[in-house]
């Protein structure tokens, strides 16, 4: 029998992956259309919901709580099972640097809370409910994420530039393995809790490892250069989405991994695609620009 999931922001980074990884493996996918449908009617049929909507941060007070009352209200209705891309907000800095389904949610700042409360209200629906949680995105296309448009963008020039400490661990997850993940967890939810936390380990990697990975793809020494925080300071009191990166800037000074013990139980034959092969295809988009970075065919792998 043909199953269905809707996806809601499939124009989105995640949504956009979780389309491809659905229709792969040969589920009847859906996208969500805002100017048309209503959730009450898009989720007749529907098994799973991939829920990908991220308005932007400066709107998330006001928008996140009323969109994912929303999901779950909807969700109750066919006893669907609610997929959420969650990220490592919920743990605050002062946690021990691997972070595990077990790890406690700590975070005091304004959007690290939003994200606890958003997940407790998961929690406490009884809604049919999978965080799989990751670290920053690596795509296979231009996306506006963390690693394209800030660390990955200066490529062309022979810069490589990160927004923090270059000698600790940062957790990565590229995104066609991210869904693929999602796919696979989807067709086994019946034999899953209620409610999954499942941390994603993807890539651990230093911005100096991640700066050696670049620069043997692209055949050349990239020069590793600092993130100017001061013009965020100076545009944070005028500039709302400035303020929120500030306020989120700590993470690219802690320590941090994701720990893979629930995820390995659950999918203990998952293949991660090779490190430098997923950092080759997240740059493969300045290969259509005049001045693209050149590269190699190193398959090398690296967690």
């Amino acid at each position: 029998m043909t199953q269905t999931v809707l996806i809601l922001g499939a124009s989105g980074r995640f949504g956009h992956n979780a389309s491809l990884a659905f229709k792969q493996a040969g589920w009847q996918v859906r996208h969500f259309d805002r100017q048309k449908d209503t959730l009450r009617e898009a989720v007749h049929g529907v098994q799973v919901i991939v829920n990908a909507w991220n308005p932007p941060y400066p709107d998330w007070a006001k928008q996140v709580p009323r969109l994912h009352a929303q999901v779950i209200e909807a969700a109750r209705t066919v006893d669907a099972t609610v997929i959420i891309p969650g990220n490592v907000y919920v743990y605050g800095p002062d946690n021990e640097a691997v972070w595990h389904s077990s790890t406690p949610h700590l975070a005091r700042n304004p959007l690290g809370r939003i994200r606890i409360d958003l997940e407790a209200a998961y929690r406490d629906s009884n809604v049919r409910t999978i965080i799989l949680r990751a670290g920053d995105f690596l795509d296979t296309r231009e996306s506006g994420n963390w690693f394209d448009m800030i660390l990955a963008k200066p490529l062309p020039k022979g810069v490589f530039r990160y927004p923090g400490r270059t000698d600790i661990p940062h957790a990565w997850a590229y995104l066609p393995d991210l869904t693929r993940a999602a796919v696979l967890l989807a067709e086994q939810r019946d034999k899953l809790n209620r409610f999954e936390d499942i941390p994603f380990p993807g890539y651990t990697l230093s911005g100096q490892q991640m700066r050696d990975a670049l620069s043997e793809i692209a055949g050349r020494d990239l020069r590793l250069k600092q993130v100017n925080w001061l013009p965020f300071r100076i545009m944070s009191p005028f500039w709302k989405l400035a303020a929120c990166l500030l306020e989120m800037r700590y993470l690219w000074n802690t320590p941090h991994e994701l720990g893979s013990e629930r995820f390995d139980d659950l999918l203990p034959e998952f293949e991660v695609t090779p490190v430098h092969t997923a950092l080759r295809r997240a740059i493969s988009w300045q290969d259509q620009k005049p001045s693209s970075v050149p590269v190699s065919t190193s398959t090398q792998t690296s967690r």
